[in-house]
């Protein structure tokens, strides 16, 4: 009895692992999604391989020519040792422009999602928070904005800021692209804000402004992100689309966009102008998908990538339960039914 005793004692006082923070298991979760990994490190890679190449501002590149240089025609513009994404029409290095290109359309793309989630997130935090005619007010004026299309919005504020340059198209365009992750915060704020927590902190004297900001957004962060990925990935082909048209960013500076709105003509003759922004553009696309679909799995588990061998593996063998023993009769007839 007294043997019993202690190691009843001994398993009691011996030291249990430490907790394990939501940010670590978030961060393990996406590691362990090879995919995504591989994409992050693939899109930095090619962000940080454009502002090498040509520079970033003052700062110049390890490239010999810029992106607004004028050059003699090099064996008729044709990809060679000297240019080796060719030269367009009228002599300029294609590699500098769609290196310059790739910078325009990152830049968009990480403005235009962090100001979207910034104003999409106040609005659903607020709406979700206090419902009632605040709530009412606030999505009809989502429901407003829903219903233009994105190109006819983006087309207008491209009209007027898009020769400001690709931060300005940008940041405008991020005030009329926040709807989406308005209505998923909202959604997160009406379910968080019933929880226990939350009232202990209303209990406590807290303010409406701390509860949303320091108690109920922390928790709703993982919907945030994955969202605001998400847009960053449209809002690429966003800009793309607008610098086809003509309403995005502006001769002399370059977007991959606009690389291919200009050299859309020789697609026949020159098919490289064509295929090297083209092939950025999916991959960027591409990438930014891959890792909003790897924090996706990392912030809510419960969504796990269909895998058809594991599933078979963990299928019941005919005739026998799901304990491993033979079925029954009555099991079998409720297969049946």
């Amino acid at each position: 009895m007294s043997v019993d005793n202690t190691r009843i004692a001994d398993e009691l006082e011996a030291p249990t692992a430490p907790p394990v923070s939501q940010g670590k298991l978030v961060w393990k979760r996406f590691l362990s999604n090879k995919l995504a990994v591989v994409s992050a490190i693939l899109f930095i890679a090619i962000l940080l391989f454009s502002i090498s190449a040509i520079g970033l501002g003052p700062i110049p590149g390890w490239w010999k020519y810029g992106f607004k240089e004028l050059n003699d025609q090099f064996q008729r513009g044709a990809p060679s040792w000297e240019h080796p994404f060719g030269q367009d029409r009228i002599g300029k290095d294609y590699f500098a422009q769609t290196m310059r290109g790739i910078q325009n359309s990152i830049l968009v793309m990480v403005v235009l999602g962090l100001i979207a989630s910034v104003v999409g997130v106040v609005v659903g935090a607020v709406a979700g928070y206090f419902r009632g005619v605040v709530d009412a007010i606030l999505m009809r004026i989502t429901d407003v904005f829903i219903v233009i299309p994105a190109l006819v919005i983006g087309s207008v504020v491209g009209h007027i800021f898009g020769g400001l340059g690709a931060f300005f198209l940008a940041l405008m365009l991020g005030f009329f692209s926040w709807m989406g992750i308005a209505r998923l915060v909202r959604g997160e704020f009406l379910s968080l804000r019933e929880r226990e927590f939350v009232e202990a902190a209303r209990v406590a004297g807290a303010s409406d402004a701390r509860i949303i900001f320091k108690h109920i957004l922390p928790n709703a962060i993982g919907v945030v992100i994955v969202a605001s990925t998400l847009i960053m990935a449209s809002a690429i082909l966003l800009e793309t689309a607008l610098s086809f048209l003509g309403y995005g960013i502006r001769p002399p500076d370059v977007s991959l966009g606009l690389l291919i709105s200009q050299n859309q003509s020789a697609f026949q003759t020159r098919p490289w102008l064509f295929w090297w922004p083209g092939a950025f553009i999916v991959t960027l696309a591409l990438l930014v998908n891959f890792v909003g679909d790897g924090l996706r799995d990392a912030f809510d588990p419960r969504h796990r990538r269909f895998n058809l061998r594991r599933m078979r593996e963990q299928e019941p063998e005919e005739g026998e339960g799901d304990d491993g023993g033979p079925r029954t009769g009555a099991a079998l007839a409720e297969d049946v039914l």
